[in-house]
């Protein structure tokens, strides 16, 4: 005869939801460096790369903004998960803030855009450790 442990089973993100995720910090993060790359040499192209990736981050970040609703289920909800949606939703705005900003001149667009560029990867970078913060271990066991 054996005996059955019954762990209880933690929090765990979709791989899908997590890889949305990790595109999307990658892409702000571009966004991010593209600014700054604009704000030291002053040549358009920087902008534009920059806003292209930051189209790409608010793309992705809307898919794993989804993913995090299903993860606000009844069942599922936990206080991690819930901060995970709060501040990806914020990163969000930020991002599409960003790229509203994006839109403009470059010479109007550049310190506005760098600091919303810059606050939209915070927050996300943020969000996802709140994210990983949610498996616990032994979950996998």
């Amino acid at each position: 005869m054996s005996a059955t442990l019954e762990r209880p089973r933690a929090h765990v993100f979709h791989p899908v939801h997590l890889l949305l995720l990790g595109g999307a910090l990658a892409l702000l993060l571009g966004a991010l460096l593209g600014d700054i790359a604009y704000a030291r040499s002053y040549e358009v192209q920087w902008i534009n790369f920059a806003a292209w990736l930051n189209v790409g981050g608010l793309v992705l970040s809307s898919a794993a903004f989804v993913c995090a609703l299903f993860g606000l289920a009844p069942s599922r909800r936990t206080r991690a998960s819930l901060l995970h949606a709060a501040l990806l939703f914020a990163a969000w705005i930020a991002a599409l803030l960003a790229a509203l900003t994006h839109a403009r001149d470059a010479w109007d667009a550049m310190p506005v855009s760098l600091v919303l560029s810059g606050l939209a990867a915070v927050l996300l970078a943020v969000s996802i450790w709140f994210a990983c913060r949610a498996v616990r271990p032994g979950a996998f066991a």
